[in-house]
């Protein structure tokens, strides 16, 4: 077997035990326990089932795991639930895990692997729209549904994604005006830093455009590798400071972050006088950044574990008692956790695994009563209605949430103030293509 790869499945020795009430035989039964425990693995209580397997494509090493590993986490705990509920159409779902090492070449590899060896029904997979965009077209090759469960910058349409995060319109203007707001302080100057890749680039290209029909003059974007060294980061640092921006938006991913807040206390810039609101920090992220260098900056999302309903909490307490009580849960973990509801839902609806058939599925609009809120997928675009949410950094690792939309916004992926004839409606006429549109000159 692959070092990459593992298979997960079924239910756990631990609720095996707790189900079956063997929990509370085995202390009395003595030299007869391992006899009766030797198949709890499936304790032989039912007939094994068949199973169909599906594939999580996440980064669980290099420099996007702090983020990576926890979307697995969360996908793995729905398909343990699902399994301990009955399967869907009486399918066991196997997950096959495959690590994509923080390398689009990989990922690349990976995607075949799943697609073509092992011949997953559906992915749950990626971070990084790099790592999308490399495996898109094996998706559209062979036919098969990757969900994709983390906030982009749009752009783009597949027929072959549904697309589970934030759109810019969902998150990113939301954000802007707030901080162009009152309540946000009227800020006059905002500085753009972010990791040097695709969703950043297009990120800055559509906040500078958009506080230019505003009247207000963008800052030129700051860049930093995803693998940026120490100097790299001060020096970023350095230059927003003799910018005199009254605030920064952050479009940074994975460890960089880390560096990031500590240069920017280094360097005298506090939240109460130049916030940051960052798109790719939440509470995982946060687990590994001292709360000195964070207390008070925000972040900008559609889900917090904060949220506090019932559902959500009974959420978050499902997933800590599986993976203990010192793990956190963000909002593109809730988003995967979510997308594998979804494609129950849609394999159900449609009453077998054939993409085109569970693709006619969602696209007919299933609800879903998600951790943070009823979600519902766009049938034209297979982009997600979500709530907007601003949250405040707590020195717990936790967020107050200061700001959020009154109901779910309708996911746009081609604003036309940057993308103007460019749509996409996949029940009609597909994709509308516009005018090319310059992206990181």
């Amino acid at each position: 077997m692959d070092t990459t790869e593992s298979v997960t499945g079924g239910i756990t020795r631990r609720d095996c035990l707790r189900r079956s009430g063997l929990g509370l035989m085995l202390g009395s039964l003595g030299n007869l326990a391992p006899l009766m425990f030797a198949g709890c693995d499936l304790v032989k209580v039912r007939p094994a089932r068949k199973k169909v397997k599906v594939g999580l494509l996440h980064s669980q090493t290099g420099k996007m795991a702090i983020s990576e590993t926890a979307l697995r986490d969360t996908e793995l705990l729905a398909i343990e639930e699902i399994n301990a509920a009955g399967g869907v159409l009486g399918f066991e779902i196997d997950p096959v895990v495959l690590d994509g090492r923080s390398s689009t070449t990989v990922f690349s590899k990976q995607a075949k692997k799943l697609l073509r060896d092992k011949n997953v029904v559906a992915v749950f997979g990626c971070w990084t729209s790099s790592s999308r965009k490399a495996v898109l077209p094996i998706f559209e090759e062979s036919n098969r549904l990757l969900f994709y469960p983390v906030q982009y910058e749009g752009n783009e349409s597949s027929k072959n994604i549904i697309y589970t995060g934030p759109t810019p319109n969902q998150q990113i203007l939301p954000a802007i005006d707030w901080l162009l707001s009152e309540a946000g302080g009227s800020k006059k100057q905002i500085a753009l830093i972010g990791s040097d890749y695709i969703f950043p680039q297009t990120a800055n290209l559509i906040i500078n455009t958009y506080l230019q029909s505003k009247g207000i003059e963008g800052l030129k974007p700051e860049y930093l590798p995803l693998k940026a060294t120490n100097e790299e980061v001060a020096a970023a640092v350095g230059r927003i400071v003799k910018s005199g921006a009254d605030a920064i938006f952050s479009t940074i991913n994975g460890e960089t972050n880390i560096e990031f807040y500590r240069q920017l206390l280094d360097q005298g810039i506090t939240a109460d006088k130049v916030p940051v609101v960052a798109t790719s920090v939440g509470e995982e992220e946060l687990r590994s950044i001292r709360p000195l260098y964070v207390q008070g900056h925000y972040a900008a999302w559609s889900y917090f574990q904060s949220i506090e309903t019932e559902r959500n909490q009974d959420f978050v307490s499902r997933f800590q008692r599986e993976y203990g009580y010192d793990r956190v849960i963000g909002d593109p973990m809730e988003a995967a956790y979510t997308s594998v509801y979804l494609w129950k839902q849609a394999v159900e609806k449609a009453g077998n695994f054939t993409t085109t058939d569970v693709r006619k599925a969602i696209q007919s609009g299933i609800p879903f009563e998600a951790p943070g809120g009823t979600i519902q997928i766009d049938p034209k675009t297979q982009h997600t209605f979500m709530h907007f949410r601003l949250g405040r950094i707590r020195k717990n690792r936790q967020f107050e949430i200061v700001h959020q939309s009154n109901e779910p916004i309708a996911p746009e992926p081609y604003p036309q103030f940057v993308f103007p004839g460019w749509h996409c409606d996949w029940t009609a006429d597909g994709l509308t293509r516009g005018p090319d549109v310059l992206i990181g000159s």
